[in-house]
């Protein structure tokens, strides 16, 4: 079928240039005299061989008219002024001299004429794919959210490709010079508050939101009114898609609780980063985890001398290896496998590779386990990062990035004030070395392994129910790529003995995600899927804090890093206490381990199920640093945390 096409287009273009002369001949002399009809009639197979072949030579019969753009109709036209130079050329040659008229007139009617069949095949199949798909009832009626370059080039691809089941009906756009304009024969209908009119008057049964440079605000407020509708809802990914040119069907996803809940896309200092990331020797420890792997996704980005992913779960590293080999063929990438419990394994790698960069992501990280396991939690969290922070000072590790978690700041369960002891360390490592240590603290990411949306979805899957533990219970949120990313600028600002604390925005309501993801997945809430409150699990906070009030806290150069002020460790104290809890661990006591590690951590106070569902507020992340602007503190505590 492709060759039969290509013949078809040579065949015009033949006709077309012969013509293109007896029309040229016809309008100087009303017709071809006598003295140049001989010379055309040898002539004219050459000259259609000249123009062929130039043609040929410029992939013109290799580019697909269906979708031509300006580029193939400006190659076009150089096309045939090459070729109607090299004719002039060939004929002077032979002393067979058509005036200058002649040849200038058949150039501009070639042209016009090749670039008219070329066009007609386009008109053609548009035309006729466009009263197939609007008189195909098997289509899904389409509502496109947006009228920019995303959405204009969705719209060509309903309108070009039969084996799609999209027929576009209406167009939305908040720009009212465009309400009422057409693209591509589709009217833009109006703007966001009709989204629901139209959609119930147009009987619509998909809408696709085409922005790909939308911000948060805006989607959210969008996806809002589009769940009003009953309709399915699909989402172009983001902004690279339309800087790349890919802003197809193929790339549309449906919309999910991410997008409700996620963030403006994070502007990054890729200058400050490269500096200290470029050419040099990078480790990721729990390089196959949820933010680990993420993170090495993001080292790739500015090419390291070497990325060494650390990790002890093989399967985890294998994939993160294969993905990162085939993203970035050129990467020099090398996957070891071991735990950061084990110190001479941590020796040997330090030793033979030398990194100069850390990023310590390896950690056991679920509540509700470490509650019944808290050996486990000081043996892999606490004593894993000391560890990993005395060969990294041994080594002389240039930097050292922890990351660190909400749950460290006034902790009521076993994981957070894990995490605030390894906050110590790092602290007390930054006095006595060289290396940089420092940590970064945040929430919640969304998506990630073993956390709250997965669990959500794999509920709502099943029928039902979705199990929160407190129907006022709240957390900060963020988004993978959006937390690595930001650990990784808060290395570049790195100093030495800070603690980064990441803006987590306003907290969210497990109760509120529950419902939209039941929303999203097209169902009712507490109607085809149960929400059941089942009480809050030991060590579980209602809400979660960021800062702790003696820290305070310090603006970056980024707007969404901040600083808790360095809080004075002494190293060989904090030396004595781990040794006396590293005895306790011997004994395998839960209750002797958790008094343990309130000796080290003052604020640690296991939350009661009382406590935990009495009633209290969570300060978002904006009005904390406002109010410590105001000097008004950083958070609101919880009751005192003294033991």
């Amino acid at each position: 079928m492709r060759n039969l096409k290509k013949i078809a287009l040579v065949i015009t273009d033949v006709f077309s240039v012969n013509v293109a002369y007896i029309i040229a001949f016809s309008l100087i002399y009303y017709g071809i005299p006598r003295l140049y009809f001989d010379s055309f009639k040898k002539d004219a197979i050459i000259i259609s061989l000249i123009y062929i072949v130039v043609f040929y030579i410029m992939k013109l019969y290799e580019s697909l008219w269906n979708y031509a753009s300006i580029d193939e109709l400006m190659l076009v036209v150089t096309a045939n002024i090459i070729s109607g130079c090299l004719v002039m050329g060939y004929g002077r040659s032979i002393g067979h001299y058509f005036p200058i008229n002649i040849h200038i007139i058949a150039i501009v009617l070639a042209m016009a004429l090749t670039l008219s069949f070329r066009l007609s095949f386009r008109i053609y199949r548009r035309g006729i794919l466009s009263v197939y798909i609007r008189h195909n009832r098997n289509r899904n009626r389409v509502m496109v959210i947006g009228a920019g370059s995303a959405g204009n080039m969705i719209m060509k691809e309903m309108l070009t490709k039969r084996e799609k089941r999209y027929n576009p009906i209406a167009i939305i756009d908040d720009s009212p010079y465009k309400i009422g304009k057409r693209i591509c024969g589709v009217k833009v209908m109006g703007n966001r508050q009709d989204i629901e009119r139209i959609a119930k008057e147009e009987r619509i049964d998909t809408i696709l939101i085409a922005i790909p440079s939308i911000n948060q605000k805006d989607k959210s407020e969008i996806i809002n009114i589009c769940k009003k509708t009953e309709c399915k809802l699909q989402i172009i990914p983001g902004l690279y898609e339309i800087l790349n040119g890919q802003a197809k069907l193929n790339t549309m996803r449906d919309v999910s609780v991410e997008d409700l809940l996620g963030r403006d896309q994070v502007k990054l200092d890729d200058k400050g980063i490269s500096e200290y990331i470029h050419n040099k020797v990078v480790m990721v420890t729990g390089g196959g985890g949820s933010i680990g792997s993420e993170l090495c996704r993001q080292i790739a980005i500015f090419n390291p001398k070497e990325l060494i992913i650390f990790d002890i779960y093989e399967n985890n590293a294998y994939d993160i290896q294969n993905e990162l080999k085939y993203n970035y063929p050129s990467l020099n990438l090398k996957v070891l496998i071991g735990s950061i419990r084990d110190k001479k394994r941590l020796e040997t790698i330090f030793c033979k590779y030398r990194p100069e960069i850390v990023f310590n992501a390896a950690a056991h990280k679920h509540v509700p386990l470490m509650e019944e396991s808290p050996g486990e939690a000081i043996k892999n969290n606490v004593f894993g990062t000391l560890n990993l922070a005395e060969t990294a000072d041994k080594y002389g590790v240039k930097r050292f990035v922890m990351i660190s978690t909400d749950k460290a700041v006034n902790p009521t369960n076993v994981m957070g004030a894990s995490k605030r002891i390894c906050e110590m360390i790092i602290q007390a490592m930054n006095k006595v070395s060289k290396t940089e240590f420092v940590a970064v603290r945040f929430g919640n990411v969304l998506g990630s392994n073993g956390s709250v949306i997965p669990l959500f979805k794999k509920q709502i899957a099943k029928g039902g129910p979705i199990t929160l533990t407190h129907k006022d219970i709240t957390r900060f949120f963020m988004l993978i790529p959006e937390a690595a990313q930001l650990v990784i600028q808060a290395g570049a600002y790195a100093k030495g003995g800070e603690i980064f604390v990441l803006d987590m925005g306003s907290p969210i309501k497990i109760y509120d995600l529950a419902t939209d993801l039941i929303k999203l997945s097209g169902l009712v809430p507490n109607e085809d899927i149960e929400i059941k409150v089942t009480g809050l699990r030991p060590g579980e906070k209602l809400y979660e804090e960021l800062l702790m009030s003696e820290e305070g806290l310090e603006e970056t150069r980024h707007d969404k890093i901040f600083i808790g002020r360095p809080t004075y460790t002494n190293i060989e104290e904090l030396k004595r206490n781990l040794n006396s809890l590293k005895f306790i661990l011997d004994n395998d006591n839960i209750e002797e381990i958790k008094n343990g590690i309130k000796q080290m951590v003052p604020t640690y106070r296991e939350a009661s199920l009382k406590e935990g569902q009495s009633e209290s507020k969570s300060v978002g992340y904006k009005d904390e640093i406002e109010n410590e602007k105001h000097g008004k503190g950083i958070v609101e505590k919880e009751v005192a945390a003294s033991v």
